[in-house]
């Protein structure tokens, strides 16, 4: 009798435990789904917005669907803006910056993590340290070092200040830490030095990060805009970000044709991510594991 009633506690606990963790499940989906409507919502808006006339789009207050859609904001946008010059700018720094990110990071990454040489903690925190400085105290510096090699108005002088990345560093560091030892002992053991290791062993094992870092890189550049204005003063050598900012006038700004401009540019940058988001996520979640 009484091997009965702990039985039947047992299961009504066991009952409760799990009536309690659906109903948690559900209140987290019910904030996911709340949180993805909220970061959605201006999205949808600009999509909105590029089928309306300026006169709508800037009419108060506001409506959320167009009277009378109109795909004219493409057009004024092609016809405003040297969109192919300043896309093939955009991505030829880009191609530029990720390769030189990945592979400065990944040899700095791995010597931090592997190589055992004098001033390597301290050197490592000098780096991290660099995270802690606004990037905007380095402009006047790399201005007068592109200057110097005449780089103005190229594609090098927008992708070369981008190929050195503390956080890059931080990032192949952590994930080179996190592969076990013993591969890099085998493959020592069968006679390979440590630049075969790197290249054959554990830069294989390093993907799912560069990957990561690859987005990350390919984010940060598309975006940049405050570099690009000031090492590229003429229109046709300035990327598409410059182009999107001078769609702003000084006393009104044509919204329709700016949030066009706007998807169009991010385009390549989508295509960029859903191409390497398995990669990303999984780098993502396996960095930083080991410190």
């Amino acid at each position: 009798m009484t091997d009965q009633i702990l039985r039947s506690r047992r299961t009504d606990r066991a009952a409760t435990g799990s009536k309690a963790s659906r109903h948690g499940e559900w209140v987290i989906h019910l904030v996911l789904a709340a949180a993805a409507l909220v970061m959605v919502a201006p999205f949808v808006w600009q999509l909105l917005t590029i089928f309306k006339s300026n006169r709508e789009a800037s009419q108060m207050p506001p409506t959320l669907l167009p009277d009378d859609p109109t795909t004219g904001a493409f057009a004024t946008f092609f016809g405003s803006v040297p969109f192919w010059a300043q896309l093939t700018v955009s991505v030829s720094a880009l191609v530029l910056r990720v390769i030189g990110q990945l592979t400065v990071s990944a040899l700095a990454g791995y010597a931090f993590a592997r190589l055992r040489f004098p001033g390597r903690r301290l050197l490592f925190g000098l780096f991290i340290a660099m995270l802690m400085v606004p990037s905007q105290l380095f402009l006047i510096g790399q201005f007068e070092i592109i200057r110097d090699f005449e780089l103005l108005d190229t594609i090098p002088a927008l992708a070369i200040p981008g190929m050195f990345s503390a956080f890059g560093i931080f990032l192949m560091r952590q994930a080179f830490m996190s592969i076990p030892a013993g591969f890099e002992e085998a493959a020592r053991l069968d006679g390979a030095g440590p630049l075969r290791t790197f290249w054959y062993v554990m830069l294989p094992m390093a993907r799912p990060t560069m990957a990561a870092l690859a987005v990350l890189t390919s984010l940060y550049s598309w975006n940049d805009l405050l570099w690009p204005l000031i090492v590229t003063p003429r229109g046709d050598k300035r990327p598409i970000t410059v182009g999107l900012a001078g769609l702003q006038g000084q006393f009104g700004t044509d919204y329709p044709t700016l949030m066009a401009g706007a998807l169009v540019a991010s385009l390549p940058l989508i295509i960029i991510f859903l191409v390497l988001q398995r990669q990303f996520f999984s780098g993502i979640a396996s960095s930083g594991l080991k410190g």
